[in-house]
């Protein structure tokens, strides 16, 4: 899940968890909208380390393209 999805979990949790005053029977929906906040902040904070494992592996390293040329002679 990107970025986008995560900070889409924390806001649907958010509108669940302090908007919305519906009762439905054997759901809480408080309860609900802090389970979906809690997944979106986790997956921010993954995504977030993924992506500066990412750009700090890639800081300081020069990339090296070798090519090796085959010479075939035919007789």
């Amino acid at each position: 899940m990107g970025i986008g999805g995560c900070i889409i979990l924390l806001a649907v949790g958010a509108i669940l968890a302090f908007g919305v005053d519906w009762h439905l029977a054997g759901v809480n929906l408080t309860v609900v909208g802090v389970v979906l906040m809690a997944a979106g902040l986790v997956g921010v904070v993954v995504y977030a380390r993924v992506l500066g494992r990412r750009r700090y592996l890639g800081r300081g390293v020069d990339e090296v393209v070798v090519e090796e040329h085959r010479h075939h002679d035919v007789l």
